[in-house]
């Protein structure tokens, strides 16, 4: 069965019909179906999967001390949680492409453990983050898209508000530096007395606003995901813009601000202005540009090396800088995941990192499907594109692999997920997990 554009509804006996078979009516500038109700089941795994990291921080810094295992058991309770929401609903044929790139990724997984002499499922997991999410994505109405993004979005800035303004109190309350020490092995900044995490304490010389004498966190007690989740904000406004009130646009817009101003991010801040043009340019280019921002950024960055192959520090010429001087040094034993035990020291390095730890195949992989996988054919699944793809290959030149963690890939890849299926015909089941209604109300 072909599917219409996944953001327009499907005609149907009793109105429009979304992946569900639901009989739905549009109503409202932002096309929300009046007759929807939020999944507070996907909003509670999403949300939880982003701010998981806060709640366990409490625990530790006024009930008990926690240790890594704790961090990994909430993860794995999470993406448990989600797979059995997705049995639940079942798998259809629009889920082959997911699934294969999933299975195939455990395939290198099971190869690298095998040639390494011991289990090696970091990346596995990456690719088991997307999949979970995207699945659940494509379950997502538009009301429970825009209910969970505006409510991660007040979550973040009034705990910001409260970081700024009372930040002893944040630090009490939370206690990153301890946190990070009992789950992570981060050791404490002794040379300053903080409570903050010590990476987010900052450093002279280090580009900054200056509005406040570290870098923000929010919700997620360390800087860099807190600027990740504004590139993910970024990415929503530039998809879903028309759906959101003037109101919600101007809170969106000032959180963001207020994000960049104290995280001092200075990655986000050049995404920022390219989501700006971008929402101009993207909906008038074709698919294949998406396929073309890994190469051109490579390209790109080994101009930079060549011009200064010596550049070093915490900025984005030493980072760029960096990556390219391991691509250099990768020989192919690396390149065929002989390697992997470099992973843990390669995360300021994405590309490196998913190749040693995954193969080159792996990375072949991952480019094809951020690149390909989103839809395009509405304005807002071409932004979305674009948004996607310059945001992860960006990041992985010059921001390491943070984009993999679960704090920002779940809210990004539900989107993809809603983008892509979320309002298509009832598609074929290859394994149905709950009865379905047609679309004239029927049994399915």
């Amino acid at each position: 069965m072909t599917p219409l554009a996944p953001n327009l509804a499907v005609p149907g006996k009793s109105g429009n019909v979304n992946r569900y078979g639901a009989s739905v009516r549009r109503s409202g500038s932002d096309g929300i179906a009046s007759r929807e109700k939020r999944n507070m089941a996907i909003v509670f795994v999403a949300l939880a999967a982003t701010f998981y990291n806060a709640v366990l921080a409490i625990l530790n810094a006024h009930v008990v001390d926690l240790q890594f295992s704790a961090v990994a058991l909430a993860e794995i309770s999470i993406l448990i949680v989600a797979l059995l929401l997705i049995l639940s609903k079942g798998l259809y044929e629009q889920d082959m492409i997911l699934l294969t790139y999933l299975v195939v990724t455990l395939f290198l997984a099971v190869y690298v453990s095998a040639i390494n002499g011991y289990v090696v499922l970091d990346y596995f997991r990456n690719i088991l983050i997307i999949f979970c999410f995207v699945s659940l994505g494509t379950w997502a109405n538009r009301r429970t898209i825009k209910y969970l993004f505006l409510t991660a979005t007040m979550l973040v800035f009034l705990t910001l508000l409260f970081e700024i303004f009372f930040t002893d109190l944040y630090g009490d309350l939370f206690y990153p530096a301890l946190y990070f020490f009992n789950t992570r092995g981060i050791e404490l900044f002794e040379v300053v007395d903080s409570k903050l995490f010590r990476n987010a304490l900052g450093f002279e010389g280090r580009f900054s606003f200056g509005l406040i004498n570290h870098r923000s966190s929010s919700l997620f007690l360390e800087q860099v995901s807190l600027a990740n989740f504004c590139g993910v904000m970024m990415i929503f406004l530039l998809s879903l813009w028309g759906r959101f009130t003037p109101r919600q646009r101007f809170f969106c817009l000032l959180t963001i601000v207020l994000i960049l101003l104290t995280n001092d991010t200075r990655t986000m801040l050049i995404f920022g202005g390219i989501c700006v043009v971008g929402f101009f340019i993207f909906p008038h280019l074709p698919k294949i540009v998406c396929a073309l921002y890994l190469p051109v950024l490579l390209v790109l960055g080994m101009l930079i090396y060549l011009a200064d192959p010596g550049a070093q520090g915490d900025n984005i010429q030493g980072r760029v800088v960096l990556t390219m001087s391991l691509f250099k040094e990768m020989g192919l034993l690396a390149q065929l995941g002989f390697e992997a035990g470099l992973a843990p020291a390669l995360g300021d390095s994405g590309y490196i990192y998913v190749i040693v730890i995954g193969t080159v195949f792996s990375l072949v992989l991952l480019w094809l499907f951020v690149s390909l996988f989103p839809a395009y054919e509405t304005v807002e699944q071409r932004r979305f594109a674009h948004g996607i793809s310059i945001f992860i290959f960006m990041n992985m030149m010059i921001g390491g692999t943070a984009i993999f963690s679960i704090k920002i890939a779940s809210l990004l890849w539900l989107l993809a997920g809603h983008l892509k299926f979320a309002d298509m015909r009832v598609p074929t089941p290859i394994f149905a997990g709950e009865t379905r209604r047609s679309a004239n109300g029927g049994a399915a």
